[in-house]
């Protein structure tokens, strides 16, 4: 009789942004049907959010337990900000810096559940060396795809007066930023390699939320720089149901669009605009063809009005054509509906895989971080086409209004785009499963090898 195979227990331990924790609570989803027991580590506020975005009878098919990490409070930041969602930019620091301060109650966490393995994420170099000093293998998971990790990896190990070698892929001069001198003081045992010391600290490979069929040179190309196996886990997309009222009016309001007539616009939760900015994107869309759905944040503890912050006359001029929201959308929703066309994005890796599975056209906006490096990604790929800017960055309205209308008016460039996006989208989905196979397997032969 075949002996049946051990069920192995991993504990994943993202950093505290939702754009981390929902990849990681994908990916633990997708692992716990494949023998594996799931516990995913986050704070309260952060855990909360995870049981009220999915469905309940769905979650309990999943092998997945919620586990609280204890962060000490600071006087200028209660639990309820113990996450980057909606977090004032001025407070990230602080964030980073409690963040690390929970090492103790990490490592009690080890020492409870006893995980066979311990998938971390960027920000917490100390997690997989407390991992390791109690004979944890570990393995890092990277939720940013491989293209930047690629380039700035490259930038470290060449050194940058060796040109990146795919010239598709680089920075504007108002775009480069050191990211190491920007983040590793707030990060405890960052070490002179900070970022690129999370590949070093990975148990024989990382793991990387991405498609080959997107980025497969610069995984390739990662490996070698890394000296790591780079397993690509598939898209991850977050399947979103959500039936609230205010949900089911944005869709009602979709369904009177004509297909592919509507632009989707969002910079995502941690992404803030500017008044100029929000100003030259109104304008933009006055002067565009585009029917749209804009969905405006801003950070907590902000108390402002929609009219307050737009242009006047704004929403009356486009009541027609267009909505303004200022709260959570369901954008896999969105996305997914046929009268979407295009989607106005800063160009976080989430948002564009998830345009990319669903097979809408981008119009890129990237402001920071990776988010260039993303956007001449999708341009590249033939799906997205980026807002032109100045020098310093800035962008005007008149150059908005040009690429929504050449992604949704310009009937000859907008189907070939189309066409591109539809065939990347059926890629994607026809490749999901296989990837999402083989790294359920490179984490299965780390727990059998220890």
């Amino acid at each position: 009789m075949e002996k049946e195979q051990p069920k192995f227990k991993i504990l994943m331990f993202p950093w505290l942004a939702h754009g981390h924790i929902f990849p990681f609570l994908e990916l633990a989803k997708r692992l716990s049907t494949r023998n594996f027991t799931i516990y995913l580590c986050s704070t309260p506020i952060n855990l909360d959010s995870i049981k009220t975005s999915i469905d309940q009878k769905e979650y309990s098919s999943f092998d997945v337990k919620l586990v609280e990490l204890h962060v000490p409070s600071l006087p200028q930041l209660p639990p309820e900000m113990h996450t980057t969602k909606n977090l004032p930019s001025n407070l990230l620091p602080t964030l980073l810096q409690a963040f690390q301060i929970s090492t103790s109650s990490f490592s009690d966490i080890l020492d409870s559940v006893k995980p066979d393995l311990l998938i971390y994420d960027l920000f917490q170099p100390w997690a997989p060396k407390i991992a390791s000093s109690k004979g944890i293998p570990r393995v890092y998971f990277c939720t940013s795809g491989a293209t930047p990790c690629s380039f700035y990896h490259h930038s470290y190990t060449v050194g940058t007066g060796s040109p990146f070698p795919y010239q598709a892929i680089y920075l504007r001069d108002h775009e480069k930023v050191n990211l190491r001198n920007l983040i590793a003081p707030y990060i405890k045992d960052a070490d002179d390699d900070f970022a690129f010391g999370n590949f070093r600290l990975s148990s024989d490979i990382v793991l990387v939320k991405s498609c080959r069929d997107v980025e497969g040179k610069y995984i390739d190309y990662l490996s070698v720089l890394s000296k790591k196996r780079i397993v690509s886990t598939g898209p991850l997309v977050v399947d979103v149901n959500c039936d609230d009222k205010e949900s089911w009016e944005m869709m009602e309001w979709l369904n009177g669009k004509k297909q592919c007539s509507t632009v989707y616009i969002s910079f995502g939760s941690e992404c803030f605009l500017s008044k100029e900015q929000i100003a030259e994107i109104a304008k933009g869309l006055k002067l565009s063809k585009a029917n749209f759905l804009w969905v405006l944040r801003f950070p907590i503890g902000e108390k402002t009005s929609l009219e307050e912050e737009l242009p006047a006359g704004f929403l009356e001029t486009v009541k027609n054509r267009g909505i303004v929201i200022s709260r959570w959308a369901p954008q896999n929703k969105i996305l997914a509906h046929p009268s979407i066309g295009g989607f106005v994005s800063h160009c976080g890796w989430s948002s564009i895989t998830e345009s990319m599975y669903f097979g809408v056209p981008i119009i890129a906006m990237p402001m920071k971080f990776e988010q260039p490096i993303n956007a001449r990604l999708v341009v590249e790929a033939g799906v997205a086409v980026e807002v032109e800017k100045d020098v310093n960055g800035r962008f005007v309205g008149e150059d908005v209004a040009k690429a929504i209308n050449k992604v949704t008016v310009e009937k000859e460039f907008c189907e070939v785009l189309r066409d591109r996006a539809k065939r990347l989208s059926e890629k994607i989905k026809e490749n999901a499963e296989q990837e999402m196979n083989e790294t359920a397997e490179q984490l299965l032969r780390i727990c059998l090898k220890n």
